[in-house]
């Protein structure tokens, strides 16, 4: 099963489940995170169901390249890190 993990910076700010599930493409994974705590979608997510600017998304290493629709493939093994872009002055 595909592994979600969000960024222990985010947690501060809501319940950030890790959550394995059998899905085929990111959006699935995504709902399937939300699913357990819907509020985390306000923060990963735009009105739109887009990826935030601020959000990054790794698959297996390699950064998520469907921003929009969130298609990137995932397979039963796959590990998917959803990280904050970290900015500053």
């Amino acid at each position: 099963m595909a592994r979600i993990e969000f960024t222990p910076q985010l947690h501060r700010f809501v319940d950030t489940p890790v959550v394995d599930t059998p899905v085929a493409t990111l959006r699935e994974g995504l709902d399937a995170a939300f699913a357990v705590n819907g509020r985390l979608r306000g923060y990963i997510l735009d009105d739109q169901g887009h990826l935030r600017p601020n959000v990054v998304v790794f698959i297996d290493g390699r950064r998520a390249r469907d921003l929009r629709g969130l298609t990137d493939p995932l397979g039963p093994s796959s590990r998917v890190h959803v990280l904050q872009a970290l900015s500053g002055g």
